[in-house]
């Protein structure tokens, strides 16, 4: 993400007259699928990557959540965020996310809204991410989907009249950089499989909760061009969640049982020490072994 068009005048310009800009949330198309994934904030520390105006900082805010970071490498972007959204409990920063540092365990969710194909390596985002998140954590992003990247041009094939024929898939498998034009500025922006978004976060800690392909809502269908958003996917929406240490509870099992047997049958040279955990039965500590693995 370090290719900052959000800065340049004429780029934001165009931007702001988004409906997303305007509306926020009501104005994206996704929002009311991306909605359902977004977990409980009450009491939560909430990373936003890529967090634009602010719009899912405030959200989750408004929500209960405890602290909110949203990062955004955009000055203009995050002038808009502070205007807007800011306030107690509301942190703004500006970076690149590829080039953010932070403790393990430091946020309970981490979001992040139409930011990651501008991102050229995103495993080793992912890694982090995981990092940063405590066991259990919560990951829900959007991105634009794998068949809208893939050609590189994100717009349909027009006949000679200017009808729509069809939209381009191609090169679905070359993975990286794509020169597309998004608001009719050029805009670099990465281009990976849908495998590869759902491998790297299951090799990164993840598992996956859900995953959706959100259709444009009914209410958006009379704006123009809005039927045509039902022939292809333009976004794809990800719900994940940080995998529990393995042995955690395993462990816990085994020292209750390895306590509850101890207290059961002490070892003979400790016998008047009922607080001594030494068996003399190998069968008991093979027990041990055996929760362990659970």
């Amino acid at each position: 993400m370090k290719e900052n068009r959000y800065d340049d005048q004429t780029f934001f310009d165009k931007y702001s007259q988004m409906a997303r800009s305007q509306k926020g949330l009501a104005g994206a198309g996704e929002w009311p699928e991306l909605e359902k994934l977004l977990p409980d904030f009450s009491g939560k520390r909430v990373l936003d990557l890529g967090c634009g105006y602010g719009w899912h900082c405030r959200y989750a805010l408004d929500h209960g959540a405890a602290y909110v970071l949203g990062t955004d490498l955009s000055q203009r972007m995050l002038e808009q965020a502070r205007a807007r959204h800011g306030g107690p409990g509301i942190e703004y920063r500006q970076a690149a996310m590829e080039d953010l540092q932070f403790p393990e365990g430091s946020f309970d969710a981490v979001i992040s809204s139409l930011a990651f194909h501008y991102v050229r390596d995103f495993r080793p985002l992912a890694e982090r991410i995981g990092r940063w998140l405590v066991p259990g954590g919560s990951f829900v992003f959007s991105v634009e989907h794998p068949v809208f990247t893939a050609c590189g041009s994100q717009d349909w094939y027009y006949d000679e009249n200017g009808n729509i024929l069809h939209f381009p898939v191609d090169n679905y498998y070359l993975e990286g950089r794509r020169d597309a034009v998004f608001l009719g500025e050029r805009v670099v922006k990465y281009h990976r499989t849908l495998t590869s978004y759902l491998d790297t976060l299951l090799q990164s800690g993840f598992t996956l909760r859900r995953l959706v392909e959100p259709k444009p809502p009914e209410e958006l269908m009379d704006l123009p061009g809005m039927r045509d958003e039902l022939r292809r996917p333009m976004m794809l929406l990800i719900a994940a969640e940080k995998r529990q240490p393995q042995g955690g509870y395993g462990y816990f099992r085994a020292l209750q049982r390895y306590r509850t047997d101890a207290s059961e049958q002490q070892c003979t040279k400790h016998a008047e020490n009922p607080s001594c955990f030494q068996l003399n039965c190998t069968r008991k500590r093979s027990k041990i072994l055996l929760y362990f693995i659970i």
